[in-house]
């Protein structure tokens, strides 16, 4: 097949289409707007450490992963980083281009490196020889496809439904004259004319180009970064057919429709052969990090270690407990809830919080009421295995389901082309009380309670009683129980905010926590399952009941849900709502502190005006997660910043909480961590762009302006407060009180953990008995850390 149609030899093509595979998955997925979720945007570099990975990004995308050296020179100059930061920083480098000594290294910090510049596509040196911006042709006429092919139902027609990527632009794009109106003559033809297959077309035009296959690889990753978030949608496909162990081919057809495009303006404009052929040559130079890309990663890592340091300081190690607590409240291990843990804990010496992943250790999918479509509720690194439902009777559900598709016919109406013209006619005038209420913030956003879910198909008793011990188990919380246990997921209510999924519970898979939460809430109490706790070596006090409820990040409201009467605790429920008014208003203030132009008074506002572009900070300033029994954390001002997760591993047998902890929760947080990192130090490739210009497109993201390419990541108001970042540029720090040998041991099962640890995409430090103690080396190996070299 490949000497008939490409005449290049199997194993060339073979090596050819292995690079193609290869770039594909140095794209890292973007989840689509109704289910946003955190993205590590360096899923595809894991295996090189952060200089190596800033060579590669820097060829395929003139981006760079560091801060400019001025500001780790203002650090230094300011306290924040130490000399002794800067020297342990050198010294842990393995690099052979590292400066030889601290003095050489603090000599260029007064030194810029240069600025990245990706390597050329052959539309970019096309653009220099013509003066047309092809780059600028090709986004608009492959996004405008693109936002027409991917749509979700966002649109009223799409192109070509049905038909694969790369067949279905093959179709548009014969009839699509835009490319020949910018100057490109002949393209309509060139597209008709191409291969029949993506896979062939990748080789024809690899063969045309003269990729070799070891520029190949660097050279389409190239192409990919090019397109952008339509790219990233597509890996994202992949990502999603993969774990249903199936496949997807989208990205790849992606690819091949890039490559066309790079044929033809190769033709096109053939006085670029020289420049191109250079541009190959350096595509199948070997990855390697400069000198620069290497003092710049030394110094990253001097900022992280002295952040490090600064928290050292404060864990002084556990504090006394006070007996049974008279209440316990579970929130998840989002920095939001640190503070509104603290807050809640400043109020009654007798209150304990606890800090546990958001979906609660439960692995639901769950069908909201008026809807049979199906919403994953867990960490998109799992697969469901238990189904709820909030369902109700037949003949209301349909109601609702009447009045759910009446208010889609309607919203189809006044967006439609033709007659929105005559909705504005009829009804603009009725509207503009909406508007005066919309822009004045009168308007509620909170929307009534899912009825109470259930779990479809029941369990038995053994299972219940089994799913209940796993959870707490997990959760470190298997006695000592107060008579009421909070279990508090964590959602955010925003007007007119296309990305309000990613404020949500990202261990919920972009959903609110309260389905969660309700549904462990019941299994809790449940009289079969507390029968069966017992022969798993928990004891549940009788007087001990367990309630939900949600955190509104963006208001610090807590909505807890009576699911089942409970007359005996109604003096200890009205109690946890008093305490619970009490602390959020405490953390209002601590809140508007950071948000512009807030007031206490103010915060809950922003969550219902349309036109703010910052109801909350979200995850932003995130840098350590903490595994611990909470003893350990208690009273610290962790400023918003720390993950907090509730691990003793005294009561962890075989350490498989602790292998959970290390291959999900951290899993999840590094990806927190990183798409903050990533959107604040290379926003151009791996951030939202600007809030007030976006555009939603298809339902799966956002385009600035009126088309273009598919803008991934974090938007600039999200980590930025016009002024400066509010989100400091640092890779997660991952502290566990557990012995190391365990720690060890699950490294050496999960390849994929070990690698962010050994390359440094995050920090791994050892407490014992509340400090820090040891810290992981590359290679399973420990140093050693004392109370003076943390505090130094």
């Amino acid at each position: 097949m490949f000497e008939k149609h490409t005449h290049i030899a199997p194993s060339q093509a073979l090596g050819l289409l292995k690079a193609a595979e290869a770039a594909a998955r140095a794209i890292p997925p973007a989840f689509p707007l109704t289910s946003t979720v955190a993205v590590n945007p360096f899923l595809g570099q894991t295996g090189e450490d952060l200089a190596t990975a800033s060579a590669r990004l820097a060829r395929v995308a003139g981006i760079r992963l560091t801060r400019p050296r001025a500001e780790y020179a203002a650090l230094l100059k300011a306290g924040a980083i130490g000399e002794a930061d800067l020297s342990a920083a050198l010294a842990a480098s393995s690099s052979s281009r590292k400066p030889t000594d601290l003095a050489s290294l603090k000599a260029l910090l007064d030194q810029e490196g240069p600025e990245p510049c990706a390597l050329p596509t052959v539309a970019h040196l096309a653009a220099a020889a013509s003066g047309i911006d092809w780059s600028a042709v090709i986004m608009r006429s492959f996004g405008l496809w693109a936002a027409g092919h991917f749509d979700r139902g966002q649109a009223l027609w799409s192109p070509n439904p049905g038909q694969k990527a790369y067949a279905a632009w093959r179709e548009w794009a014969t009839h699509d004259l835009t490319p020949e109106i910018a100057g490109l003559a002949g393209f309509c033809a060139h597209v008709a004319a191409a291969p029949d297959t993506p896979e062939r077309a990748i080789l024809r035009a690899a063969q045309r180009l003269g990729l070799s296959e070891a520029a190949a690889e660097t050279a389409f990753h190239r192409l990919l970064v090019d397109l952008g978030g339509w790219a990233q949608h597509a890996r994202w496909l992949l990502w999603q057919a993969e774990l249903g162990k199936g496949s997807d081919e989208t990205i790849t057809d992606l690819l091949a429709i890039r490559l066309i495009w790079e044929e033809a303006l190769l033709a096109y404009a053939p006085g670029i052969a020289v420049a191109w052929a250079q541009t190959v040559a350096a595509h199948a130079a070997p990855i390697e990090a400069s000198a620069d890309q290497v003092v710049d990663a030394v110094l990253q890592e001097a900022a992280e270690r002295a952040h490090q340091r600064r928290l050292g300081s404060l864990l002084t190690g556990p504090k006394a407990s006070a007996g049974r607590p008279a209440l316990q409240a579970a929130f998840c291990i989002d920095v939001r809830s640190e503070v509104y843990q603290r807050a809640l804990e400043s109020l009654d010496q007798s209150i304990e919080t606890i800090g546990f992943a958001g979906f609660f250790g439960l692995p639901l999918a769950h069908r909201s009421h008026g809807t049979d479509e199906v919403q994953a509720h867990l960490p998109v690194l799992l697969t469901p295995r238990l189904f709820t439902c909030s369902h109700v009777e037949p003949d209301a559900e349909q109601a609702v389901r009447i009045a759910a598709r009446s208010k889609r016919a309607w919203g189809r109406f006044r967006q439609a082309a033709v007659s929105s013209f005559a909705f504005v006619e009829a009804a603009g005038l009725a509207y503009c009380w909406k508007l005066v209420r919309d822009a004045l913030g009168l308007a509620s956003n909170k929307s009534a309670p899912e009825p109470k879910p259930r779990i479809e198909g029941g369990l038995s008793a053994e299972t219940k009683s089994a799913t209940a011990a796993a959870v707490l188990k997990a959760m470190s919380l298997m006695k000592g129980h107060a008579r009421l246990v909070l279990l508090i997921g964590h959602g955010a209510r925003a007007n007119n905010n296309p990305h309000r999924s990613a404020y949500h519970c990202g261990a919920c898979g972009g959903q609110t926590g309260e389905i969660s939460a309700r549904v462990l809430a019941q299994l809790l109490n449940d009289p079969e399952t507390r029968a069966g706790l017992p022969a798993h070596g928990i004891a549940l006090a009788e007087d001990t009941i367990f309630v939900a409820g949600l955190h509104e990040t963006t208001t610090d409201e807590v909505t807890l849900y009576l699911d089942e009467p409970m007359p005996e605790h109604g003096a200890d429920i009205a109690q946890a709502q008093e305490w619970l008014s009490r602390a959020t208003k405490l953390t209002r203030i601590e809140r508007a502190l950071r948000l512009p132009g807030a007031t206490a008074e103010k915060v809950p506002a922003r969550a219902t005006n349309w036109a703010e572009i910052r109801p909350e900070w979200g995850l932003a300033g995130c840098a350590s997660f903490i595994a611990a029994p909470r003893a350990v954390t208690t009273g610290l001002d962790l400023q918003g910043r720390a993950f907090l997760h509730n691990y003793d591993w005294k009561g962890d047998k075989g350490f498989a909480t602790l292998e959970l902890i290390l291959t999900a929760p951290v899993v999840v947080a590094s990806w927190i961590s990183l798409q903050y990192y990533g959107s604040s130090l290379a926003p151009a490739a791996f951030g939202g762009g600007n809030k007030l210009i976006h555009n939603v497109v298809g339902g799966i993201g956002v385009v600035q302006g009126n088309g273009g390419m598919l803008r991934p990541g974090l938007p600039w108001q999200t980590i930025h407060d016009g002024e400066r970042l509010v989100h400091e540029p640092l890779r997660l720090s991952v502290l566990i009180e557990a012995p190391r040998e365990a720690v060890a041991e699950i490294l050496l099962r999960h390849a994929a953990v070990r690698e962010l640890f050994d390359n440094g995409w995050l920090h791994l430090l050892i407490l014992e008995n509340g400090r820090i103690a040891a810290r992981y080396r590359s290679g399973i190996a420990w140093e050693e850390l004392d109370d003076l070299r943390c505090a130094a």
